[in-house]
């Protein structure tokens, strides 16, 4: 016959799961709550480990991929493009959310210009107008990335006055800036709508002219773009964004700006205006989300977003964003279906949270902006932008940690550049090591594009590393396009090469 088993008092288990002798009911009652508090923090620690088992099976197999470079350097405009290239059934259903934004950024443009208007037509006054919508150019000779020249320059701004006849406004400017008042609610509304994030970081404007300064650097807070996707959810619907009247914010929104629409385009054509913004060194076309040139277009009840329309509008990028881009058509057949492309924010205040992130990574594809020769960082004005790209480039290049991945660097907005150049601005007083060079954008891109591979194969970990560089206008989505396709394959082979399996 099968004995009992039986514990002996003397047992440790049994003398460790007793409860202790001459236990009072408010002991048990502490040791209860104890037992079933750390019984919830065990099955806790559980449910995070099943999570994140769960979190490496779901990404085991898909091919990670970084943006980076600073701010306004392209990353999200590139992001949006892989999207329209590589998932182009996923992009058309979701184009039309992106109409609240390119409402926005045009509106934002008319009340940045409605914003020096303001102070141009005030009584005379030291007092510095303030607008956080302006970006304007520099006259900061002899950038410090430039070891080449032979004198080292401090950053610098030339806030001299120019002498010239007075702006000739009259009372229709002022029953313009009347007129227009009504975008103000329409922006505020807008921003409600989109998230509380699309306020832009605020340049110091205030030494680009004597009488031009910024307001008070917005909260930075996460703002997602309105493409849905595995990770992130779209604007706010438009039955639930709010009303007022019985329409949404949306329909308010259209009403206005429809009914502002001549308005806008005489201020935008007005010759004063235009006078008033190249005195104040504003370059409203250079700038991101820029649409004053298609106010008729959009500015009507029937407007809807085209592909161009979505990939130059501007949402500013805070934090990191995490996307999954199903590829809808693969070249070398099923390999690396789904990528997980990383937009990371690309102010100074945010390269902190890069580093967790170069972690298997397989590639980095790098923005620097080369038509940023002349200007300053919006978020510290001791630095020049081409500068800070450069000391971003040198400190990818060199990082052990990236050392097996590959990196492709995007020399972006050669339009940009191009039309810079044209205007008759003279890149060696900002370059002196370009030295009598043709100022040409051909040649400016190639010298530069000559600077970053010698910065790579100078810094870099691995002997030997190739360099791919591009010049790109990332705007231009059938150009992207083609480059996107070369960038992908080129990589997929690469991969594949490191496997041996070709």
């Amino acid at each position: 016959m099968q004995g009992r088993l039986h514990f002996s008092d003397d047992d440790p288990l049994t003398r460790a799961i007793a409860p202790p002798p001459n236990e009072s009911p408010e002991d048990r009652a502490a040791r209860l709550y104890a037992e079933a508090e750390a019984q919830r923090i065990s099955d806790e620690i559980d449910e995070f480990l099943k999570n994140d088992r769960a979190a490496w099976k779901k990404h085991k197999g898909l091919f990670k991929l970084l943006l980076l470079g600073q701010s306004e350097s392209g990353k999200s405009t590139t992001l949006k493009n892989f999207q329209l290239t590589f998932a182009p059934q996923a992009w058309r259903a979701e184009r039309a959310s992106w109409r609240a934004v390119v409402q926005l950024n045009l509106v934002r443009s008319v009340n940045a210009i409605l914003d020096v208007l303001t102070h141009e037509l005030a009584p005379t006054t030291t007092s510095p107008v303030s607008s956080p919508h302006l970006r304007p150019s520099t006259n900061t000779p002899h950038s410090n990335y430039d070891s080449d020249s032979s004198t080292h320059h401090p950053n610098a701004v030339d806030t001299k006055p120019h002498s010239a006849p007075s702006l000739q406004f009259t009372s229709h400017h002022s029953l313009l800036k009347l007129r227009l008042a009504p975008l103000r609610r329409v922006e505020a509304d807008l921003k409600r709508r989109l998230g509380a994030a699309t306020d832009e970081l605020a340049p110091d404007v205030s030494a680009f002219s004597p009488s031009v300064s910024a307001s008070s650097t917005p909260e930075e807070l996460m703002m997602a773009t309105p493409f849905d996707s595995s990770y992130h959810k779209g604007p706010a619907s438009e039955e639930s964004a709010g009303s007022t009247d019985g329409h949404s914010t949306l329909d308010n929104a259209t009403e206005v700006m429809a009914g502002c629409k001549d308005d806008m385009r005489e201020l935008w054509g007005d010759p004063v205006i235009k006078d008033m913004l190249r005195r104040r060194k504003i370059r409203m076309e250079d700038s991101a989300g820029f649409f004053l040139n298609d106010i008729d277009r959009i500015a009507t009840f029937t407007y809807e977003p085209s592909d161009d329309d979505v990939v130059r509008a501007r949402l500013r990028t805070l934090g990191v964003q995490e996307y999954k881009i199903v590829m809808e058509q693969n070249a070398i057949e099923d390999v690396a279906r789904e990528w997980l492309i990383y937009d990371v924010g690309g102010s100074r205040t945010s390269r902190s949270a890069w580093l967790p992130y170069f972690d298997d990574a397989k590639a980095i594809l790098f923005l620097a902006p080369i038509s940023c020769f002349d200007e300053l960082l919006a978020e510290d004005r001791r630095v020049n932008r081409l500068e800070d790209s450069f000391v971003l480039w040198k400190s990818i290049v060199q990082s052990k940690l990236l050392a097996k991945c590959i990196i492709i660097l995007f020399l972006n907005k050669y339009d940009l550049l191009e039309k810079k150049l044209k205007s008759g601005i003279k890149i060696t007083k900002y370059l002196p090591s370009f030295g009598d060079r043709e100022n040409s954008a051909t040649v400016v891109a190639k010298y530069l594009h000559q600077k970053f591979r010698d910065q790579q194969r100078e810094y870099s970990p691995e002997p030997g590393r190739p360099f791919y560089g591009y010049v790109t206008s990332v705007v231009d989505t059938r150009a992207t396009s083609s480059t996107l396709a070369s960038v992908r394959d080129g990589i997929l082979r690469h991969n594949l090469q490191q496997a041996d399996m070709v």
